[in-house]
Protein backbone atom coordinates (compact mmCIF):
# COMPACT_ATOMS: atom_id res chain seq x y z
CA UNK A 1 0.00 0.00 0.00
CA UNK A 2 1.06 3.65 -0.97
CA UNK A 3 2.82 5.59 2.32
CA UNK A 4 2.63 8.65 0.58
CA UNK A 5 -0.10 11.14 0.12
CA UNK A 6 -0.51 13.38 -3.30
CA UNK A 7 0.09 17.09 -3.15
CA UNK A 8 -1.67 18.85 -5.86
CA UNK A 9 0.40 22.31 -4.71
CA UNK A 10 -2.18 24.37 -6.61
CA UNK A 11 -1.99 27.89 -4.97
CA UNK A 12 -4.19 29.23 -7.61
CA UNK A 13 -7.21 26.87 -5.95
CA UNK A 14 -6.23 27.92 -2.45
CA UNK A 15 -6.31 31.33 -3.18
CA UNK A 16 -9.48 31.09 -4.46
CA UNK A 17 -11.71 29.45 -1.75
CA UNK A 18 -9.19 31.94 0.89
CA UNK A 19 -10.66 34.97 -1.54
CA UNK A 20 -14.50 34.04 -1.36
CA UNK A 21 -14.23 33.05 2.08
CA UNK A 22 -12.69 36.08 2.97
CA UNK A 23 -15.61 38.33 1.06
CA UNK A 24 -18.53 35.94 2.71
CA UNK A 25 -17.19 37.44 5.94
CA UNK A 26 -18.77 40.24 5.04
CA UNK A 27 -22.29 42.14 6.78
CA UNK A 28 -23.47 43.16 2.99
CA UNK A 29 -23.89 41.59 -0.12
CA UNK A 30 -20.60 41.18 -1.78
CA UNK A 31 -20.23 41.24 -5.80
CA UNK A 32 -18.85 38.28 -8.05
CA UNK A 33 -17.09 40.14 -10.47
CA UNK A 34 -14.87 40.65 -6.97
CA UNK A 35 -14.23 36.74 -7.93
CA UNK A 36 -13.93 36.43 -11.77
CA UNK A 37 -10.07 36.86 -11.87
CA UNK A 38 -9.38 34.54 -9.10
CA UNK A 39 -11.75 32.21 -10.96
CA UNK A 40 -10.10 32.29 -13.76
CA UNK A 41 -6.32 32.60 -12.59
CA UNK A 42 -7.17 29.15 -11.12
CA UNK A 43 -7.63 27.33 -14.77
CA UNK A 44 -10.44 24.61 -13.63
CA UNK A 45 -11.00 21.89 -15.49
CA UNK A 46 -14.56 22.69 -15.72
CA UNK A 47 -13.80 26.23 -17.19
CA UNK A 48 -10.54 25.98 -19.21
CA UNK A 49 -11.17 28.77 -21.63
CA UNK A 50 -12.69 31.15 -18.68
CA UNK A 51 -10.00 33.37 -20.52
CA UNK A 52 -10.93 33.24 -23.77
CA UNK A 53 -12.99 36.05 -25.17
CA UNK A 54 -15.17 33.38 -26.83
CA UNK A 55 -17.92 31.71 -24.90
CA UNK A 56 -16.91 28.36 -23.04
CA UNK A 57 -20.31 26.74 -23.89
CA UNK A 58 -19.26 23.57 -21.65
CA UNK A 59 -18.62 25.77 -18.43
CA UNK A 60 -22.04 28.00 -19.33
CA UNK A 61 -24.66 24.67 -19.39
CA UNK A 62 -22.52 22.69 -17.02
CA UNK A 63 -22.85 25.69 -14.61
CA UNK A 64 -26.53 26.36 -16.09
CA UNK A 65 -27.98 22.82 -15.41
CA UNK A 66 -26.90 23.45 -11.54
CA UNK A 67 -28.74 26.74 -11.10
CA UNK A 68 -32.38 27.34 -11.14
CA UNK A 69 -33.94 28.59 -14.00
CA UNK A 70 -35.02 31.65 -12.45
CA UNK A 71 -30.98 32.69 -12.57
CA UNK A 72 -31.95 34.49 -15.83
CA UNK A 73 -33.89 37.07 -13.70
CA UNK A 74 -31.53 36.96 -10.13
CA UNK A 75 -29.52 39.54 -9.12
CA UNK A 76 -29.01 38.54 -5.90
CA UNK A 77 -28.19 35.60 -3.78
CA UNK A 78 -28.64 34.45 -0.27
CA UNK A 79 -27.02 32.07 1.34
CA UNK A 80 -28.93 30.24 4.59
CA UNK A 81 -29.23 26.71 6.68
CA UNK A 82 -33.20 27.05 6.89
CA UNK A 83 -35.78 29.26 6.88
CA UNK A 84 -35.29 30.48 10.76
CA UNK A 85 -32.09 31.94 9.78
CA UNK A 86 -33.23 33.51 6.51
CA UNK A 87 -36.31 35.12 8.83
CA UNK A 88 -34.06 36.57 11.21
CA UNK A 89 -31.17 37.74 8.09
CA UNK A 90 -34.21 39.84 7.28
CA UNK A 91 -36.54 38.02 5.15
CA UNK A 92 -39.53 37.37 7.00
CA UNK A 93 -41.46 36.71 3.96
CA UNK A 94 -39.44 33.90 2.85
CA UNK A 95 -41.92 31.03 3.21
CA UNK A 96 -44.10 33.38 0.61
CA UNK A 97 -40.99 32.67 -2.13
CA UNK A 98 -41.51 30.61 -4.96
CA UNK A 99 -39.48 27.30 -4.41
CA UNK A 100 -37.26 26.64 -7.48
CA UNK A 101 -34.89 23.53 -7.95
CA UNK A 102 -32.05 23.11 -10.58
CA UNK A 103 -32.06 20.55 -13.14
CA UNK A 104 -28.67 18.71 -12.53
CA UNK A 105 -28.31 20.26 -8.62
CA UNK A 106 -30.28 19.00 -5.50
CA UNK A 107 -30.52 22.31 -3.31
CA UNK A 108 -33.80 23.73 -2.34
CA UNK A 109 -33.98 27.09 -3.53
CA UNK A 110 -36.86 30.08 -3.06
CA UNK A 111 -37.39 32.86 -5.45
CA UNK A 112 -39.08 36.02 -4.48
CA UNK A 113 -40.36 36.85 -7.79
CA UNK A 114 -38.22 39.52 -8.92
CA UNK A 115 -34.91 39.47 -8.51
CA UNK A 116 -33.37 37.53 -4.83
CA UNK A 117 -32.74 33.81 -4.89
CA UNK A 118 -32.48 32.09 -1.49
CA UNK A 119 -30.47 29.32 -1.70
CA UNK A 120 -30.27 26.61 1.20
CA UNK A 121 -27.01 25.07 1.88
CA UNK A 122 -25.89 22.60 4.72
CA UNK A 123 -22.00 22.32 5.05
CA UNK A 124 -19.60 25.00 3.99
CA UNK A 125 -19.44 22.21 0.29
CA UNK A 126 -22.18 24.67 -0.95
CA UNK A 127 -20.58 27.69 -0.65
CA UNK A 128 -17.36 25.81 -2.10
CA UNK A 129 -20.41 24.53 -5.18
CA UNK A 130 -22.14 27.72 -5.63
CA UNK A 131 -19.59 30.15 -5.65
CA UNK A 132 -18.18 28.97 -8.43
CA UNK A 133 -21.18 28.03 -9.93
CA UNK A 134 -22.46 31.40 -9.89
CA UNK A 135 -19.22 33.04 -11.06
CA UNK A 136 -18.60 30.78 -14.03
CA UNK A 137 -22.48 31.51 -15.05
CA UNK A 138 -21.55 35.09 -14.68
CA UNK A 139 -18.30 35.03 -16.88
CA UNK A 140 -19.96 33.46 -19.67
CA UNK A 141 -23.20 35.19 -19.92
CA UNK A 142 -21.73 38.25 -20.23
CA UNK A 143 -19.38 36.94 -22.91
CA UNK A 144 -22.41 36.31 -25.00
CA UNK A 145 -23.83 39.63 -24.15
CA UNK A 146 -21.12 41.28 -25.80
CA UNK A 147 -21.52 38.70 -28.99
CA UNK A 148 -25.19 39.71 -29.20
CA UNK A 149 -24.97 43.42 -29.27
CA UNK A 150 -25.08 43.74 -33.23
CA UNK A 151 -28.32 45.60 -34.48
CA UNK A 152 -28.91 42.78 -36.90
CA UNK A 153 -28.43 40.18 -34.04
CA UNK A 154 -30.72 41.84 -32.07
CA UNK A 155 -33.27 42.16 -34.53
CA UNK A 156 -33.05 38.09 -35.02
CA UNK A 157 -33.82 37.59 -31.80
CA UNK A 158 -36.70 39.55 -31.44
CA UNK A 159 -38.44 37.11 -34.46
CA UNK A 160 -35.94 34.59 -34.36
CA UNK A 161 -36.45 31.44 -36.53
CA UNK A 162 -36.40 28.06 -34.45
CA UNK A 163 -34.84 25.50 -36.56
CA UNK A 164 -31.52 24.46 -36.95
CA UNK A 165 -30.86 26.87 -40.44
CA UNK A 166 -31.96 29.43 -37.66
CA UNK A 167 -29.37 28.63 -35.26
CA UNK A 168 -26.93 28.83 -37.72
CA UNK A 169 -27.19 32.16 -38.90
CA UNK A 170 -27.53 33.24 -35.30
CA UNK A 171 -24.10 31.56 -34.79
CA UNK A 172 -22.61 33.04 -37.89
CA UNK A 173 -24.04 36.11 -36.95
CA UNK A 174 -21.99 36.18 -33.35
CA UNK A 175 -19.10 34.35 -34.35
CA UNK A 176 -19.64 30.88 -32.32
CA UNK A 177 -20.33 27.55 -34.08
CA UNK A 178 -23.58 26.16 -34.85
CA UNK A 179 -23.03 23.01 -32.60
CA UNK A 180 -22.29 25.04 -29.71
CA UNK A 181 -25.47 26.82 -30.08
CA UNK A 182 -27.65 23.50 -30.58
CA UNK A 183 -26.20 22.47 -27.40
CA UNK A 184 -27.79 25.36 -25.72
CA UNK A 185 -31.42 24.84 -27.45
CA UNK A 186 -31.25 20.90 -26.43
CA UNK A 187 -30.44 22.04 -22.77
CA UNK A 188 -32.95 25.59 -22.55
CA UNK A 189 -35.89 23.73 -24.71
CA UNK A 190 -38.29 26.43 -25.26
CA UNK A 191 -36.56 28.81 -23.04
CA UNK A 192 -33.95 29.06 -25.28
CA UNK A 193 -34.96 32.11 -27.10
CA UNK A 194 -36.32 34.16 -24.54
CA UNK A 195 -33.15 32.98 -22.56
CA UNK A 196 -30.94 34.55 -25.52
CA UNK A 197 -32.93 38.12 -25.57
CA UNK A 198 -32.27 38.59 -21.32
CA UNK A 199 -28.92 37.65 -22.54
CA UNK A 200 -28.47 40.53 -25.03
CA UNK A 201 -30.24 43.21 -22.95
CA UNK A 202 -28.01 43.17 -20.09
CA UNK A 203 -25.29 42.31 -18.13
CA UNK A 204 -25.13 39.60 -14.79
CA UNK A 205 -23.99 41.29 -12.28
CA UNK A 206 -24.83 38.70 -9.26
CA UNK A 207 -25.02 40.12 -6.13
CA UNK A 208 -24.22 37.04 -2.94
CA UNK A 209 -24.63 37.36 0.88
CA UNK A 210 -23.65 34.58 3.50
CA UNK A 211 -26.48 35.17 6.49
CA UNK A 212 -24.42 32.27 8.70
CA UNK A 213 -21.67 30.35 8.46
CA UNK A 214 -20.43 28.79 11.40
CA UNK A 215 -19.95 24.97 11.79
CA UNK A 216 -22.66 25.21 14.89
CA UNK A 217 -24.69 26.61 12.47
CA UNK A 218 -24.23 23.39 10.20
CA UNK A 219 -24.64 21.36 13.28
CA UNK A 220 -28.13 22.92 14.62
CA UNK A 221 -29.72 23.00 10.94
CA UNK A 222 -28.67 19.15 11.07
CA UNK A 223 -30.22 18.65 13.79
CA UNK A 224 -33.44 20.33 13.23
CA UNK A 225 -33.26 17.83 9.68
CA UNK A 226 -33.00 14.90 11.87
CA UNK A 227 -36.14 16.30 14.03
CA UNK A 228 -38.58 15.59 11.59
CA UNK A 229 -37.52 12.39 11.04
CA UNK A 230 -37.37 11.02 14.82
CA UNK A 231 -40.68 12.97 14.95
CA UNK A 232 -42.21 10.33 11.65
CA UNK A 233 -39.90 7.34 13.63
CA UNK A 234 -39.52 7.70 17.38
CA UNK A 235 -38.13 4.24 17.76
CA UNK A 236 -34.84 4.94 16.05
CA UNK A 237 -33.41 5.60 19.52
CA UNK A 238 -33.48 2.42 20.54
CA UNK A 239 -33.35 0.49 17.29
CA UNK A 240 -30.63 -1.06 15.27
CA UNK A 241 -30.43 0.46 11.91
CA UNK A 242 -28.15 -0.15 8.93
CA UNK A 243 -27.47 3.58 7.24
CA UNK A 244 -27.64 3.75 3.40
CA UNK A 245 -26.45 7.23 1.41
CA UNK A 246 -27.94 6.86 -1.85
CA UNK A 247 -31.40 8.10 -3.81
CA UNK A 248 -34.95 8.47 -3.34
CA UNK A 249 -36.24 5.76 -5.65
CA UNK A 250 -33.70 2.48 -6.26
CA UNK A 251 -34.03 0.81 -3.16
CA UNK A 252 -37.76 1.59 -2.67
CA UNK A 253 -38.36 0.20 -6.12
CA UNK A 254 -36.56 -2.77 -5.48
CA UNK A 255 -37.92 -3.42 -1.84
CA UNK A 256 -41.76 -2.82 -2.83
CA UNK A 257 -41.54 -4.02 -6.51
CA UNK A 258 -44.35 -1.06 -7.11
CA UNK A 259 -43.52 -0.13 -10.85
CA UNK A 260 -44.21 -4.31 -11.61
CA UNK A 261 -47.67 -4.26 -10.56
CA UNK A 262 -48.73 -1.23 -11.85
CA UNK A 263 -46.74 -2.38 -15.93
CA UNK A 264 -49.93 -1.70 -17.92
CA UNK A 265 -50.42 1.67 -16.37
CA UNK A 266 -46.44 2.67 -17.09
CA UNK A 267 -46.61 1.33 -20.59
CA UNK A 268 -50.00 3.50 -21.40
CA UNK A 269 -48.00 6.25 -20.25
CA UNK A 270 -44.99 5.89 -22.95
CA UNK A 271 -48.20 5.04 -25.68
CA UNK A 272 -48.53 9.34 -25.47
CA UNK A 273 -46.24 10.64 -28.22
CA UNK A 274 -44.25 12.61 -26.44
CA UNK A 275 -42.53 9.30 -25.38
CA UNK A 276 -42.60 7.85 -28.61
CA UNK A 277 -38.30 6.45 -28.38
CA UNK A 278 -39.61 5.14 -24.99
CA UNK A 279 -42.14 3.17 -26.01
CA UNK A 280 -39.57 1.81 -28.94
CA UNK A 281 -37.22 0.96 -26.14
CA UNK A 282 -39.76 -0.85 -24.26
CA UNK A 283 -40.81 -2.73 -27.35
CA UNK A 284 -36.87 -4.10 -28.36
CA UNK A 285 -36.17 -5.15 -24.74
CA UNK A 286 -39.91 -7.10 -24.68
CA UNK A 287 -38.65 -8.60 -27.56
CA UNK A 288 -35.08 -9.22 -26.42
CA UNK A 289 -33.38 -7.23 -29.11
CA UNK A 290 -31.73 -5.05 -26.21
CA UNK A 291 -29.89 -7.00 -23.25
CA UNK A 292 -31.21 -3.85 -21.59
CA UNK A 293 -33.15 -5.21 -17.58
CA UNK A 294 -37.25 -4.87 -18.29
CA UNK A 295 -37.42 -4.16 -14.11
CA UNK A 296 -34.99 -1.23 -14.33
CA UNK A 297 -36.41 0.30 -17.41
CA UNK A 298 -40.21 0.21 -15.76
CA UNK A 299 -38.40 1.90 -12.27
CA UNK A 300 -37.32 4.83 -14.77
CA UNK A 301 -40.66 5.13 -16.62
CA UNK A 302 -42.16 5.08 -12.89
CA UNK A 303 -39.85 7.97 -11.61
CA UNK A 304 -41.09 10.17 -14.92
CA UNK A 305 -44.67 9.33 -14.49
CA UNK A 306 -44.71 10.28 -11.15
CA UNK A 307 -42.98 13.48 -11.87
CA UNK A 308 -46.05 14.21 -14.67
CA UNK A 309 -49.27 16.15 -14.29
CA UNK A 310 -50.81 12.57 -14.94
CA UNK A 311 -49.33 10.76 -12.60
CA UNK A 312 -51.00 11.96 -8.74
CA UNK A 313 -53.39 9.12 -8.58
CA UNK A 314 -50.80 6.24 -8.70
CA UNK A 315 -48.37 8.72 -6.46
CA UNK A 316 -50.61 7.98 -3.95
CA UNK A 317 -51.37 4.17 -4.47
CA UNK A 318 -47.43 3.95 -4.07
CA UNK A 319 -47.47 6.00 -0.82
CA UNK A 320 -49.96 3.69 0.89
CA UNK A 321 -48.26 0.45 -0.73
CA UNK A 322 -44.72 1.49 0.36
CA UNK A 323 -46.42 2.17 3.70
CA UNK A 324 -48.30 -1.46 3.56
CA UNK A 325 -44.32 -2.69 3.54
CA UNK A 326 -42.40 -0.23 6.04
CA UNK A 327 -41.01 2.49 3.78
CA UNK A 328 -42.02 5.84 5.41
CA UNK A 329 -40.94 8.80 3.05
CA UNK A 330 -39.62 11.65 5.42
CA UNK A 331 -39.57 15.35 3.22
CA UNK A 332 -37.47 18.03 4.44
CA UNK A 333 -39.57 21.31 4.33
CA UNK A 334 -37.54 23.74 6.28
CA UNK A 335 -33.78 22.51 6.06
CA UNK A 336 -31.72 21.54 3.58
CA UNK A 337 -32.79 19.19 0.59
CA UNK A 338 -32.21 15.99 2.03
CA UNK A 339 -35.21 13.83 1.94
CA UNK A 340 -34.89 10.34 4.14
CA UNK A 341 -36.74 6.79 4.13
CA UNK A 342 -36.88 4.96 7.25
CA UNK A 343 -37.62 1.41 6.25
CA UNK A 344 -38.68 -1.31 8.86
CA UNK A 345 -37.66 -4.60 7.93
CA UNK A 346 -40.47 -6.73 9.72
CA UNK A 347 -43.41 -5.36 7.60
CA UNK A 348 -41.55 -6.88 4.24
CA UNK A 349 -43.60 -8.35 1.82
CA UNK A 350 -41.46 -10.85 -0.18
CA UNK A 351 -43.89 -11.41 -2.84
CA UNK A 352 -44.03 -7.48 -3.63
CA UNK A 353 -40.13 -7.52 -3.71
CA UNK A 354 -38.17 -7.09 -7.17
CA UNK A 355 -37.55 -10.97 -8.09
CA UNK A 356 -33.76 -10.17 -8.06
CA UNK A 357 -33.92 -10.26 -4.04
CA UNK A 358 -36.23 -12.89 -3.54
CA UNK A 359 -34.68 -15.98 -1.54
CA UNK A 360 -36.43 -18.68 0.36
CA UNK A 361 -35.89 -17.02 3.75
CA UNK A 362 -37.18 -13.49 2.95
CA UNK A 363 -40.11 -13.96 4.96
CA UNK A 364 -38.26 -14.56 8.06
CA UNK A 365 -37.10 -10.58 8.26
CA UNK A 366 -40.57 -10.12 9.46
CA UNK A 367 -38.74 -11.25 13.35
CA UNK A 368 -36.17 -8.50 12.95
CA UNK A 369 -36.22 -5.62 14.64
CA UNK A 370 -34.05 -3.34 12.73
CA UNK A 371 -34.96 -0.34 10.19
CA UNK A 372 -32.79 1.05 7.45
CA UNK A 373 -32.27 4.51 7.35
CA UNK A 374 -31.43 5.58 3.64
CA UNK A 375 -30.81 9.46 2.75
CA UNK A 376 -30.84 11.24 0.08
CA UNK A 377 -27.02 11.31 -1.03
CA UNK A 378 -25.87 14.52 0.13
CA UNK A 379 -23.15 17.09 -1.12
CA UNK A 380 -19.28 17.16 0.64
CA UNK A 381 -19.08 18.10 4.05
CA UNK A 382 -23.19 17.51 4.94
CA UNK A 383 -22.29 13.87 4.89
CA UNK A 384 -20.36 14.10 7.82
CA UNK A 385 -22.36 16.55 9.82
CA UNK A 386 -25.21 13.82 8.84
CA UNK A 387 -23.74 10.47 9.52
CA UNK A 388 -21.59 11.87 12.68
CA UNK A 389 -25.13 13.35 13.99
CA UNK A 390 -27.89 10.17 13.49
CA UNK A 391 -25.10 7.66 14.49
CA UNK A 392 -25.88 9.60 18.19
CA UNK A 393 -29.58 9.17 17.38
CA UNK A 394 -30.33 5.65 16.73
CA UNK A 395 -30.20 2.25 19.16
CA UNK A 396 -27.26 1.01 17.13
CA UNK A 397 -25.34 0.76 13.65
CA UNK A 398 -25.11 -2.18 12.26
CA UNK A 399 -23.74 -1.60 8.50
CA UNK A 400 -23.11 1.76 6.54
CA UNK A 401 -23.29 1.91 3.01
CA UNK A 402 -22.47 4.61 0.62
CA UNK A 403 -23.88 4.80 -2.94
CA UNK A 404 -22.89 7.84 -5.41
CA UNK A 405 -21.64 9.17 -8.52
CA UNK A 406 -18.16 9.77 -9.13
CA UNK A 407 -15.75 10.95 -12.57
CA UNK A 408 -13.56 8.06 -13.47
CA UNK A 409 -9.97 8.99 -15.15
CA UNK A 410 -9.74 5.14 -16.20
CA UNK A 411 -13.30 3.87 -16.81
CA UNK A 412 -16.64 5.27 -18.73
CA UNK A 413 -19.92 6.25 -17.99
CA UNK A 414 -21.70 3.69 -16.39
CA UNK A 415 -18.80 1.97 -14.74
CA UNK A 416 -19.07 1.34 -11.08
CA UNK A 417 -15.71 1.71 -9.03
CA UNK A 418 -15.37 0.26 -5.53
CA UNK A 419 -12.56 1.55 -3.48
CA UNK A 420 -9.75 0.52 -0.78
CA UNK A 421 -8.27 3.77 0.00
CA UNK A 422 -9.76 6.98 0.19
CA UNK A 423 -7.71 10.48 0.16
CA UNK A 424 -9.75 13.36 1.72
CA UNK A 425 -9.02 16.73 0.91
CA UNK A 426 -11.02 18.05 3.54
CA UNK A 427 -9.10 16.52 6.43
CA UNK A 428 -5.97 15.61 4.00
CA UNK A 429 -6.38 12.05 5.22
CA UNK A 430 -5.70 9.20 3.24
CA UNK A 431 -8.39 6.57 4.60
CA UNK A 432 -7.52 2.89 4.23
CA UNK A 433 -10.79 0.45 4.68
CA UNK A 434 -12.23 -3.30 4.27
CA UNK A 435 -14.94 -2.41 1.66
CA UNK A 436 -17.43 -5.12 2.59
CA UNK A 437 -18.26 -4.93 -1.45
CA UNK A 438 -16.03 -6.61 -4.43
CA UNK A 439 -17.26 -6.99 -8.68
CA UNK A 440 -18.74 -10.17 -7.69
CA UNK A 441 -21.52 -8.42 -5.31
CA UNK A 442 -22.41 -6.19 -8.66
CA UNK A 443 -20.88 -7.94 -12.16
CA UNK A 444 -23.81 -10.26 -12.55
CA UNK A 445 -26.41 -7.20 -12.56
CA UNK A 446 -24.71 -4.71 -14.60
CA UNK A 447 -25.12 -5.20 -18.29
CA UNK A 448 -23.46 -1.88 -20.19
CA UNK A 449 -20.36 -1.33 -17.62
CA UNK A 450 -17.30 -2.84 -16.40
CA UNK A 451 -17.28 -3.29 -12.33
CA UNK A 452 -13.59 -1.49 -11.25
CA UNK A 453 -12.59 -2.99 -7.40
CA UNK A 454 -9.53 -2.18 -5.07
CA UNK A 455 -10.01 1.18 -6.54
CA UNK A 456 -8.49 4.66 -5.05
CA UNK A 457 -10.86 7.57 -4.43
CA UNK A 458 -10.07 11.11 -3.77
CA UNK A 459 -12.72 13.46 -2.37
CA UNK A 460 -12.52 16.80 -3.61
CA UNK A 461 -14.02 20.05 -2.27
CA UNK A 462 -15.59 20.70 -5.18
CA UNK A 463 -16.23 20.51 -8.77
CA UNK A 464 -15.04 23.24 -10.03
CA UNK A 465 -11.88 22.95 -7.69
CA UNK A 466 -9.95 20.84 -10.39
CA UNK A 467 -7.37 21.43 -12.34
CA UNK A 468 -5.98 18.99 -14.80
CA UNK A 469 -2.58 19.60 -13.09
CA UNK A 470 -4.43 18.53 -10.40
CA UNK A 471 -6.01 15.29 -11.61
CA UNK A 472 -3.02 14.39 -13.20
CA UNK A 473 -0.90 14.59 -9.99
CA UNK A 474 -3.56 12.44 -8.40
CA UNK A 475 -3.89 9.82 -11.69
CA UNK A 476 -0.38 9.46 -11.54
CA UNK A 477 -0.60 8.44 -7.87
CA UNK A 478 -2.98 5.55 -8.96
CA UNK A 479 -6.39 7.50 -7.66
CA UNK A 480 -9.06 7.43 -10.61
CA UNK A 481 -12.40 7.84 -8.72
CA UNK A 482 -12.99 11.39 -8.21
CA UNK A 483 -16.06 12.29 -5.58
CA UNK A 484 -16.67 14.16 -2.84
CA UNK A 485 -18.75 12.35 -0.08
CA UNK A 486 -16.41 9.09 0.79
CA UNK A 487 -13.74 11.05 2.75
CA UNK A 488 -16.02 13.13 5.03
CA UNK A 489 -18.33 10.27 5.79
CA UNK A 490 -14.73 8.00 6.60
CA UNK A 491 -14.29 11.14 8.87
CA UNK A 492 -17.37 10.38 10.49
CA UNK A 493 -16.77 6.61 10.89
CA UNK A 494 -13.15 7.28 12.70
CA UNK A 495 -15.53 9.13 15.33
CA UNK A 496 -18.14 6.11 15.51
CA UNK A 497 -14.71 3.71 16.06
CA UNK A 498 -12.71 6.00 18.11
CA UNK A 499 -12.51 7.82 20.89
CA UNK A 500 -11.45 11.31 19.69
CA UNK A 501 -12.18 13.47 16.39
CA UNK A 502 -10.67 12.43 13.32
CA UNK A 503 -7.26 13.96 12.70
CA UNK A 504 -5.20 15.81 10.10
CA UNK A 505 -3.13 14.91 7.48
CA UNK A 506 -2.45 11.23 8.69
CA UNK A 507 -2.60 8.08 6.79
CA UNK A 508 -5.30 6.20 8.72
CA UNK A 509 -6.38 2.28 9.27
CA UNK A 510 -10.23 1.76 9.26
CA UNK A 511 -9.80 -2.00 9.63
CA UNK A 512 -11.63 -3.64 12.08
CA UNK A 513 -14.82 -1.52 12.30
CA UNK A 514 -17.72 -3.09 14.96
CA UNK A 515 -20.24 -2.48 12.01
CA UNK A 516 -20.13 -3.23 8.06
CA UNK A 517 -18.83 -0.32 5.64
CA UNK A 518 -19.53 -1.08 2.02
CA UNK A 519 -18.60 2.06 -1.07
CA UNK A 520 -19.78 2.00 -4.31
CA UNK A 521 -19.51 4.70 -7.14
CA UNK A 522 -20.42 4.77 -10.65
CA UNK A 523 -19.15 7.18 -13.55
CA UNK A 524 -21.17 9.69 -14.37
CA UNK A 525 -18.79 11.74 -15.81
CA UNK A 526 -14.84 11.22 -17.62
CA UNK A 527 -13.07 14.79 -17.31
CA UNK A 528 -10.48 13.16 -19.12
CA UNK A 529 -13.21 13.71 -22.08
CA UNK A 530 -14.38 17.41 -21.98
CA UNK A 531 -18.21 17.65 -21.46
CA UNK A 532 -19.10 13.52 -21.72
CA UNK A 533 -21.28 13.23 -18.14
CA UNK A 534 -24.64 12.29 -17.53
CA UNK A 535 -25.87 15.67 -16.81
CA UNK A 536 -25.38 16.75 -19.86
CA UNK A 537 -27.36 13.91 -21.80
CA UNK A 538 -30.53 12.42 -22.30
CA UNK A 539 -31.84 8.88 -20.44
CA UNK A 540 -30.54 6.38 -20.96
CA UNK A 541 -29.50 3.00 -19.36
CA UNK A 542 -25.89 4.19 -18.51
CA UNK A 543 -27.80 5.96 -15.42
CA UNK A 544 -30.09 3.09 -14.74
CA UNK A 545 -27.96 0.22 -15.44
CA UNK A 546 -25.02 0.96 -12.59
CA UNK A 547 -27.65 2.93 -10.09
CA UNK A 548 -29.80 -0.90 -9.71
CA UNK A 549 -27.07 -3.11 -10.30
CA UNK A 550 -25.28 -1.24 -7.06
CA UNK A 551 -28.38 -0.65 -5.20
CA UNK A 552 -29.36 -4.41 -5.11
CA UNK A 553 -25.97 -5.22 -4.18
CA UNK A 554 -26.70 -3.24 -0.75
CA UNK A 555 -29.93 -4.70 0.04
CA UNK A 556 -28.57 -8.15 -0.83
CA UNK A 557 -25.76 -7.59 1.95
CA UNK A 558 -28.18 -6.20 4.25
CA UNK A 559 -30.79 -9.19 4.02
CA UNK A 560 -28.11 -11.44 4.11
CA UNK A 561 -26.28 -10.06 7.22
CA UNK A 562 -29.97 -9.50 9.03
CA UNK A 563 -31.02 -12.83 8.46
CA UNK A 564 -28.03 -14.56 9.77
CA UNK A 565 -28.55 -12.69 13.11
CA UNK A 566 -31.76 -13.61 13.38
CA UNK A 567 -30.77 -17.16 13.24
CA UNK A 568 -28.10 -16.77 15.96
CA UNK A 569 -25.55 -17.20 14.62
CA UNK A 570 -21.98 -15.04 13.67
CA UNK A 571 -22.39 -13.94 9.65
CA UNK A 572 -20.72 -16.89 7.69
CA UNK A 573 -17.55 -16.00 5.70
CA UNK A 574 -18.82 -15.64 2.64
CA UNK A 575 -21.03 -12.55 4.25
CA UNK A 576 -18.22 -11.22 6.53
CA UNK A 577 -15.98 -10.85 3.44
CA UNK A 578 -15.91 -9.44 0.25
CA UNK A 579 -17.75 -10.97 -3.16
CA UNK A 580 -20.64 -12.49 -1.08
CA UNK A 581 -24.02 -12.56 -2.85
CA UNK A 582 -27.09 -13.57 -1.37
CA UNK A 583 -28.65 -16.92 -1.82
CA UNK A 584 -31.74 -16.53 -4.92
CA UNK A 585 -34.61 -18.72 -5.41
Amino acid sequence: MDRTVPRTGSEEIELYIRTYYSLLRSTTDVQIRTLEEVHANMGSALHLHARGIMPDMSAFIYSGLRLPACVVQVERVILGQGQEVFQQGGFPEIKSWQPVFARARRRRGLFDGTDTLALYIGSRSDIDDVLPLLTAFQIEWNKLHVLLQGEQVRAFLREPLDTDEGLAVLARGIGVEAEDLMRLRSVWGVSFWPMMRAIAERTKRFRVRLLRGSLNDYRRATQLWWEHVEAAEPTLLHRPVYFVSSNTHSLANLYTGFALRHQEELIRFLERPEHADLLAEWQQIEARDVPSNRENFLYYVLKKYLSSPHGAELAEKRRQEELACGVQRVVSEESFDVETQVIELAKVHPEWADRRLRRLELERLRESDALVVNIDYPLGMAAYLILSYVATRVGETRGVYILGKAATLNGVIGDVMIPSVVHDEQSQNTYLFENCFSAADVSSDLIYGTVLDNQKAVSVRGTFLQTPRYMDVFYREGYTDIEMEAGPYLSAIYEMHRPKRHPQDEIVNLYGLPFDLGILHYASDTPMSKGKNLGAGTLSYFGMDPTYATSLAIWRRIINLELDRLKGEPAPPEARSPGSRVREE
